[in-house]
């Protein structure tokens, strides 16, 4: 039972009439629930949350078999002195004792075995973490230089006209051709260039380095890859005459790592949910949790809009049962993400036309669902996904599908809009299939624009209660979760029916508890404790 109920409730609000209270009440459980997760990364670190704080300092680079220098610094610190204590005065206390200031150098001498590790005390460490920051504090202000860039060119060059912004995919595995693809792309009315990350890479330890041309269904994520693109679309944005926005991944075992790098090199939008990486690639729970608070300082840093992956949960799960789910991870998302210091402009928190097309009233069911999120959170630019689960392969139904999809999203007031191609789950969309996707996004954005501004769904009729009753189950869903724990509503399998223990999965051996003097530069600069 509600500890509200029985209380006068303030005035329904909005087009559903939800009730402020019963709203209240959700947000106030999903920070109950969330309240011991972000207790848990505030004291634990990873071995990518250290790699990512000397990725700042300046560590850079891979030795001859690929494997990159920030792995083998960090390695190498671990082996001697543990993880717990972090690895920046270790390393800047080496630095000072072997009398170099390049730190991929010093990498490299570790890597040959010519260095060792220690903890330093006394003056030694008052001097290396004095080091450490000043090292450090370069790399996030190179970072605030590249917002600030991407501020002057947003007013040089202006942002689209029409909402959502058209957000296209782009997958051929070798950025050289990604990137013609993603200039015609925009040419053909794309304002978010996303290219997809090759199969498995969420699942590497380590970031490729360089510019790569083979990947499978996509193309590695790597820094030089984000400024080649980054610099392709800027060309774009030239010749269009509106800044054309980059997407890339920061999930799976190096999340803090692609959030770095996405900063450094001014993407716009990165995937990064709080639970994708657990139920889908069974990563293990603690060590996402603490990768992805620090990547959201990053992103929140950065100004980088987050991309939510709540779509996911209705490829695995049925998409009218478990809509409540959505709306649960959601409210969570959301509250990492302010604790995190992001701001509700950044906040894309994903959701999909998922409901299988042979249900009667599904299109109902997906207007009532886009618009219980929009009235949620009506600052957060939402990422709205199109149908993919219940496509045919028969490309005209799949077309109308996507149209009704573009509908639902226009309807909704939707802030991004991801185009969905009529041969989705049949082929690696051709350029003539992403032609023709545009053209449907072009005609329902320019035929039905502003139809947000007059659909609203009849007083307590269908779509109005369909709303409220998934809210409602939102709100029990959360009650339970803060009986038991968000680890073990993970584990039970609450989330797109993927059960995943806190005790298990990849990555946990990356894993550890702060010691009493855990030290991390980049945390403190990033919370306002350091300038």
């Amino acid at each position: 039972m509600s500890e509200l109920a029985g209380e006068p409730s303030a005035q329904p609000t909005g087009k559903l009439d939800l009730d402020p209270a019963l709203v209240a009440r959700a947000r106030e459980l999903a920070r109950r629930a969330g309240q011991p997760v972000v207790d848990l990364a505030r004291s634990h670190t990873t071995v990518s949350v250290e790699r990512a704080v000397l990725r700042l300092a300046g560590v850079a680079g891979a030795d001859p078999d690929g494997i990159p220098w920030v792995n083998r610094l960090v390695d190498a610190v671990v082996a001697d002195v543990g993880l717990g204590h972090g690895v920046a005065a270790p390393v800047f206390d080496a630095l000072a004792r072997e009398q170099i200031t390049d730190v991929t150098l010093l990498a490299q001498k570790a890597a040959a075995g010519s260095v060792r590790f220690q903890q330093p005390t006394g003056k030694a460490a008052t001097a290396a973490r004095r080091a450490a920051r000043k090292a450090v504090g370069a790399g996030v202000r190179l970072i605030d230089r590249r917002r600030a860039e991407r501020d002057r060119l947003v007013k040089r060059y202006g942002d689209p006209e029409q909402r959502p912004w058209i957000y296209l995919i782009v997958a051929t595995g070798d950025i050289y051709e990604d990137i013609p693809q993603a200039q015609a792309a925009a040419r053909a009315g794309a304002d978010i260039i996303a290219v997809i990350r090759s199969t498995g890479q969420s699942l590497l330890d380590y970031v490729p380095e360089g510019a790569t041309r083979e990947g499978f269904a996509g193309t590695y994520a790597t820094q030089e890859n984000f400024r080649l693109m980054r610099a392709a679309l800027d060309e774009s944005s030239r010749e269009l005459g509106r800044y054309v926005r980059l997407t890339n991944y920061a999930s799976g075992l190096c999340m803090p790592e692609m959030a770095t790098l996405a900063g450094l090199e001014r993407l716009d939008m990165m995937l990064n949910d709080s639970m994708y990486g657990i139920l889908f690639r069974d990563i293990n729970p603690i060590r996402t949790f603490v990768d992805q608070r620090f990547s959201r300082q990053v992103h929140a840093r950065a100004g980088i809009i987050i991309n939510t992956g709540e779509d996911n949960y209705l490829t695995t799960a049925d998409a009218v049962d478990e809509a409540h789910t959505v709306t649960v991870s959601q409210l969570l998302n959301e509250y990492f993400a302010h604790e995190a210091g992001l701001a509700d402009w950044q906040l894309g928190l994903g959701h999909a036309f998922e409901i299988n097309p042979d249900l009667p009233e599904s299109f109902r069911l997906e207007l009532a669902h886009a618009l219980l999120a929009r009235e949620l959170f009506p600052d957060a630019p939402l990422k709205w996904m199109p149908p993919t689960k219940h496509m045919t392969g028969d490309v005209f139904r799949g077309n109308l599908l996507d149209g009704f999809f573009n509908l639902v999203g226009t309807m909704t007031g939707q802030g991004i809009l991801l185009v969905g191609m009529m041969t989705e789950a049949v082929v690696t969309p051709w350029l003539s299939d992403r032609d023709i996707a545009l053209q449907n996004v072009r005609y329902v954005l320019g035929a039905a624009g502003g139809l947000h501004e007059d659909f609203v769904p009849a007083p307590g009729g269908f779509i109005q209660q369909r709303a409220h009753r998934v809210l409602a189950e939102a709100v029990e869903l959360l009650e339970r979760i803060g009986e038991q724990s968000l680890l073990t509503a993970i584990a039970e399998g609450t989330f797109g029916i993927m059960k995943r223990p806190a005790d298990r999965g990849k990555g946990l051996d990356g894993v550890a508890k702060h010691e009493v003097d855990y030290f991390n530069p980049a945390t403190e600069i990033l919370e306002g404790q350091q300038a």
